[in-house]
């Protein structure tokens, strides 16, 4: 659609107005001097790290030396004492992670605060633009022809119009681009801090695990009174059998439950289609590794944190994930408004929308359908078909450890390499491209319990 030739100049000085403010927004936002020493203190901070986790290491290899040696009273003691060593190791690990998000986030605030002001500046230039329009729209085309006597110059005007409409256009583009830039970094930020929250959370976990390790130790002496035979008392009382083991109720991260027997069976079934040991994919899904995180209690389309405490007013992303999780509905015959996923983060922009036991968002899950199909024979696989969640959880850990960012990870401490390749693997399951945060607040703790699973898998398949 072509402008009357009247808006020609008002357009010309709106069009003006938009390059002033877009050629003054490419300023660097930090000088050199300031980014160089964040860089320096970032690398500070990662040497601080690479010698902390390799101390961390050691200290696991101490504890699997001492409870290779058999189940002594002596060994136990050591291995308790070794474990209060790696709790408070893993937390100056994770104080250094913290003063790295603490900067991260800082970063990012400034960065929505120059957006902020380049939107505000952006308008009251457009509100100057359009009272210079308002102001020439009175002028009648006598005033016009008189100002353009000559036919050249009237269509000198018109060439400016349709300049004036393509810069317009262009300007346009451009404050809509702005404007997504702020609501990408508003969720960026909700992320940093939702890092922070569960580091925290985490790092609170570790102490309280000190004080019951310490305890721990402290009971098993005055229980003993130092005397082997006394312990191995102890020990033959605490011994689960077979049976109790398969009766063990096992929760599913997305909700649902299962007797342990029956959970190792899909897991056992993933294991030989994938490579990946049962035991983490049933870590993987337990609920008690999911950082409380809230699954399953939300409708695709309502965001119950909206407008309060966040931007996005869908739970789950609506170009991104939304037509893939109808479609997935309408194959399996299930109902939009009754089939619930997870919730959003209750801050600025950050979506849920996560599916089933695996908790895959929907086009996640669309990437690894076949795979799953080929493990499982089902036509559709379902996100929340146990087997298929099985399947799906195994496929997905499995590329993750043969990525290059867990490889390199692995490839740090040569002597834990399978430790930190199923920490790392744990850490991608749950954050993404945000894992190394993660690496202890959620891939630790999956690792761990995915040990304790073996330890109850020996007794069943023995």
């Amino acid at each position: 659609m072509r402008l009357p030739l009247k808006y020609a100049k008002p357009l010309l000085v709106l069009a003006i107005a938009f390059s002033f403010v877009f050629g003054s927004a490419s300023a660097p936002s930090f000088n050199g001097a300031r980014a160089a020493q964040n860089s320096e203190q970032r690398k500070i901070l990662e040497e601080q790290l690479a010698e902390y986790e390799k101390q961390i290491a050691e200290t696991e290899i101490t504890i699997a030396q001492y409870k290779s040696q058999g189940n002594t009273l002596q060994s136990e003691i050591k291995r308790l004492e070794s474990q209060i060593s790696k709790l408070n190791l893993q937390i100056k690990a994770v104080n250094l992670n913290l003063a790295q998000l603490d900067q991260q986030i800082q970063s990012t605030t400034s960065q929505i605060s120059k957006t902020e002001n380049d939107i505000v500046s952006n308008k009251e230039n457009l509100a100057n633009a359009l009272q210079t329009l308002y102001e020439k729209d009175k002028e009648g085309m006598v005033e016009v022809m008189l100002k353009n006597p000559k036919f050249s110059d009237f269509f000198g005007d018109l060439n400016n119009l349709l300049a004036v409409q393509d810069g317009l256009r262009i300007a346009l583009n451009e404050i809509i681009d702005a404007r997504q830039k702020l609501v990408d970094q508003k969720e960026t930020l909700a992320l940093e801090r939702e890092d922070v929250s569960a580091l925290k959370a985490y790092q609170d976990a570790q102490k309280k695990n000190i004080v019951s390790t310490q305890s721990e130790k402290n009971k098993l002496l005055k229980d003993t009174k130092g005397k082997e035979a006394e312990y191995q008392k102890i020990l033959t009382e605490k011994k689960k059998t077979a049976a109790e083991i398969r009766q063990q109720i096992f929760k599913l991260l997305g909700g649902g439950e299962l007797e342990f027997g029956e959970a190792y069976k899909l897991a056992k079934f993933a294991q030989d289609a994938t490579g990946v040991r049962a035991a983490l994919v049933l870590a993987v899904l337990d609920q008690e590794s999911a950082l409380g995180k809230n699954v399953g209690q939300c409708r695709y389309d309502v965001n119950p944190y909206y407008p309060a405490k966040a931007s996005n007013q869908t739970t789950m992303h609506p170009t991104r994930d939304v037509p893939i999780f109808l479609d997935i509905l309408e194959k399996l015959g299930l109902s939009p408004q009754t089939t619930l996923v997870s919730c959003p983060i209750p801050s600025d922009g950050a979506y849920g929308g996560a599916m089933g036991p695996a908790q895959f968002i929907p086009s996640t899950w669309k990437l690894y359908a076949s795979g799953i199909a080929s493990i499982t024979g089902a036509r559709t696989p379902s996100p929340w078909n146990n087997a298929d969640a099985c399947a799906a959880t195994a496929l997905y850990l499995k590329d993750m450890m043969n990525s290059s960012s867990c490889k390199d990870y692995s490839n740090q401490i040569p002597s834990d390499r399978q430790t930190l390749l199923e920490r790392c693997a744990a850490a991608k399951y749950y954050a993404g491209s945000r894992w190394y945060t993660y690496r202890w607040a959620y891939g630790e703790p999956v690792v761990v319990r995915a040990n304790n699973f073996e330890d109850d898998i020996a007794i069943l398949t023995s």
